[in-house]
């Protein structure tokens, strides 16, 4: 192989300076701003977890999520210690 065909092109470097279609600062007007609207149908106590987009296709509700995660831990308990060896 040859040379030319080995080298590589040099690619951005971090000194090249800032991105041109980025803004020093953003100005945002938070008089425009809303309050979470999702904010009081989580319990105070309730952990939030993100379903992937497969696993939300199957549990629609948090009853079933809760059922099939209460039947897991059950089942783990069950199970007889291992023996190391």
């Amino acid at each position: 192989m040859s040379a030319k065909t080995t080298r590589r092109t040099a690619g951005p470097s971090l000194h090249d300076g800032p991105d041109p279609g980025l803004v020093r600062e953003y100005r945002f007007d938070y008089g425009k701003s809303r309050s979470n609207r999702f904010a009081r149908r989580v319990r105070r106590d309730a952990v939030v977890v993100v379903l992937d987009a497969d696993v939300a296709a199957v549990f629609r509700d948090p009853k079933r999520v809760n059922a099939l995660l209460r039947a897991a831990i059950a089942a783990l308990e069950k199970k007889p210690p291992r023996r190391a060896g």
